[in-house]
């Protein structure tokens, strides 16, 4: 078995000071248009390929994550971690020869993981592999999308939680094909199989049967009948004791806090509290300068890459010149790369979009 559990990476890591660590990354296949992005200044100080720990991720988040969004937070933070949308092992499977498209991605964007879903061992195992040559930091195996598409037809995400011996066996098949750690992302539980115990059970049945030693953990359960992946995010109440049970509970397993968390100071709070990681969603998309652009300094003590949006926009027009049609004359076409700047409230994010287009030079 080629992958290594969180913890042993351990080895791996280079010690920088007293409680921090580096992970070194690997060379990998990245976009052709990587070294033509700009970054700001001073872009990080440390040396190149290592990483500090995820102590603030990005979540997942289907048609929000993807190449664009990810370009422009890895200008605003230099460490914190970024995850992919979710990509279906079928669809990698099956579109082996347009991998670049789904799976490539610009070297600046470390440390990133890549998330899949999916309820066939073999494509799940095929999947990884093909992915593996990418060089993304860790795998992770989506068990908490509460959509009709995903946990219904689909039969995975969150309807996954109803089967931890197949997470188990899934989590085993992607550890074999990758070297890379692997984790979960999950509920706190599923319909009526919500109680601390049964929560339990599905941790420690994916710790026996495979390597995997990071869950994160949404604070919610999901309701796969009644409600919507929008109100599976606000209706099911939070409850971050399950969480902080867990870290007593399973203390050799690493575990990041999701759900709920909306500001850098409820981050920071959550660290002090005991939180191993936090990983933030919507906050980090609808608002990446003011949560994103404290995560440096806040979380990780370093500096922060800008000095301000402007000079965030002349190096994101940088990529967007690389990157625009070219996949076909409206793949990507502006909307798609300006739209989580109008994300920002109101009229801020309609006059960055003015500025950013201003910027970007059509050909």
């Amino acid at each position: 078995m080629r992958s290594a559990a969180w913890h042993a990476l351990l080895p791996s890591l280079v010690p920088a000071k007293p409680g921090i660590f580096f992970l070194r990354s690997r060379p990998g296949r990245f976009l052709s248009h990587a070294h033509g992005l700009r970054p700001c200044g001073a872009a990080s100080s440390l040396p190149p390929g290592e990483y500090l720990p995820p102590l603030f991720s990005v979540a997942p988040m289907m048609d929000w994550t993807d190449n664009h969004y990810r370009t422009l937070a890895r200008l605003i933070s230099r460490h914190a971690w970024l995850y992919t949308e979710m990509l279906v092992a079928e669809t990698i499977v099956h579109q082996k020869d347009k991998l670049d498209r789904f799976l490539a991605f610009p070297a600046e964007q470390h440390p990133i993981v890549l998330q899949i879903g999916g309820s066939n061992l073999d494509n799940l195992a095929k999947a990884t592999e093909l992915a593996s040559g990418y060089a993304y930091d860790e795998i992770n195996l989506n068990c908490g999308c509460p959509s009709g598409k995903v946990a219904g037809h689909g039969c995975f995400g969150a309807r996954l939680m109803y089967d931890p011996e197949f997470v188990g066996d899934a989590m085993s098949a992607i550890a074999a094909n990758c070297d890379v750690p692997v984790s979960v992302k999950c509920r706190i539980g599923v319909d009526d199989r919500d109680s601390y115990e049964e929560l339990c059970t599905f941790v420690d049945k994916v710790v026996s049967k495979s390597p995997t030693r990071h869950f994160i953990i949404h604070a919610r359960k999901a309701l796969l009948s009644g409600l919507s992946p929008a109100e599976n995010r606000k209706v099911p109440p939070l409850k971050y004791e399950y969480y902080y049970a867990l870290l007593r509970d399973f203390p050799e397993v690493h575990f990041t806090l999701n759900g709920g968390l909306m500001t850098i100071e409820q981050v920071s709070a959550s660290i002090r509290q005991g939180a191993h990681q936090v990983m933030v969603g919507r906050a980090a998309y609808n608002n990446p300068w003011n949560m994103l652009g404290h995560v440096d300094s806040e979380i990780y003590g370093m500096p922060t890459p800008c000095s301000s949006r402007r000079q965030i926009l002349e190096s994101y027009q940088v990529y967007g010149d690389s990157i625009i049609g070219q996949y076909g004359i409206s793949r990507p076409n502006v909307r798609q790369l300006v739209k989580m700047i109008t994300w920002s409230s109101g009229i801020e994010g309609a006059i960055l979009c003015i500025v950013f287009c201003t910027l970007l030079k059509f050909s």
